[in-house]
């Protein structure tokens, strides 16, 4: 039997409002914006380095199923 924490799909607008709040208080409404900014270029980045990788692997698979495999005599 597999527990799942109650908490998951549970995050609505007052609780938002809660953790917006307790980030103000921590890093300063001035601070916000910037932190907000270099978080969003931080995840496109992750995500441009995903896709990549992504891409990556899907070509290394499409090239090895159309590769002829090789078959070795044996003398």
């Amino acid at each position: 039997m597999a527990l799942t924490p109650a908490f998951i799909g549970a995050f609505g607008g007052p609780e938002m409002l809660i953790v917006l709040a307790i980030a103000v208080l921590l890093f300063g409404a001035d601070k916000l914006p910037k932190l907000a900014r270099s978080s969003g270029q931080a995840m496109g980045e992750f995500k441009k380095g995903r896709d990549q990788l992504e891409s990556e692997i899907r070509e290394s698979a499409e090239s090895a199923a159309t590769a002829e495999p090789e078959v070795s005599k044996s003398d």
